[in-house]
């Protein structure tokens, strides 16, 4: 019963972080913004490293069940 909210949790932030680092790969790709009044390599780097974690942070909730 106490794994449930874990495992919500998990997938929760897995995919927020796959879905992050996809869209922002495909901007830097496409030489689009990723973010609007902000420095392209600054914008790039701080989503990717946050992709990264929330990536890590969800793998680590789901090897915790």
């Amino acid at each position: 019963m106490e794994s449930g909210p874990a495992v919500f949790a998990g997938t929760a932030f897995t995919l927020f972080g796959a879905a992050l680092l996809l869209w922002t790969g495909a901007r830097v790709l496409h030489r689009a913004p990723v973010a609007h009044g902000v420095s392209p390599v600054a914008s790039g780097i701080l989503a990717t490293v946050f992709g990264v974690l929330f990536l890590v942070l969800g793998v680590w909730c789901l090897t915790h069940v």
